[in-house]
């Protein structure tokens, strides 16, 4: 995977890549025996210090692993660590978002302003993560953002994939005050979004074009 990332680094200009940790909704369970441990420096090692890196829980642990799995990528100079524990857990992703200096991130399944609002009230994350397929549209988008805003907080919006959440959330990118410093662009193959919209997407000097 390391070598994997830093030779995308050097073919279209990457600046940052976002890994994933633990094992999605796995009870403290990693992918196999050791991984995470193994990944975290193994990336940051293969792809330099100048790149930024984020990791990804995907609702996998408890507070106390989240927070250990954190300190972890503390050490290796990660700067996002996004959805450490189940994320309908929001009292836990507060327990380990005060724990830890590394900014947390969430928020991508939520669709109810109101669990928005409880969610940026209790500082459960301090990076906002609505996804415009989720959470209802560009309207119901903004108010996230605008929650944000107010509470200091970047908005970095959740798109999974390359079909049409990419083109959405680039214009909503482009539409907001407090954008975060990357967007989600899936480097993984997906034939099924091919030839939804042109042109294609293409990545140049680690940008996108809205």
């Amino acid at each position: 995977e390391a070598a994997r990332l830093a030779r995308l680094r050097d073919e279209k200009g990457f600046r940052a890549f976002k890994i994933r940790v633990g094992k999605v909704c796995g009870h403290d369970q990693d992918e196999w025996p050791g991984r995470t441990e193994e990944l975290i420096p193994a990336v940051r090692k293969g792809v330099g210090d100048e790149v930024a890196l984020l990791a990804d829980g995907n609702s996998c642990y408890t507070p106390g692993k989240a927070i250990e799995v954190g300190r972890r990528l503390e050490d290796s100079g990660y700067s996002h660590f996004e959805e450490p524990c189940p994320y309908w857990e929001l009292e836990w992703t507060a327990e380990v978002a005060k724990a830890l200096k590394i900014p947390i991130a969430g928020g991508e399944q939520d669709n109810d302003l109101a669990q928005w609002r409880r969610m940026i009230g209790m500082g459960a994350v301090d990076i906002v993560q609505p996804d415009l397929c989720y959470v209802g549209g560009f309207t119901r988008g903004l108010r996230v953002a605008e929650l944000a805003r107010r509470a200091g907080l970047p908005c970095v919006p959740h798109s999974a994939n390359l079909a049409m959440v990419i083109v959405f959330t680039l214009h909503l990118f482009g539409a907001i005050p407090n954008p975060g410093r990357h967007v989600e662009f899936t480097i993984e193959p997906g034939d099924w979004w091919k030839d939804l919209y042109h042109p294609a997407l293409e990545v140049r000097d680690g940008k996108v074009q809205i």
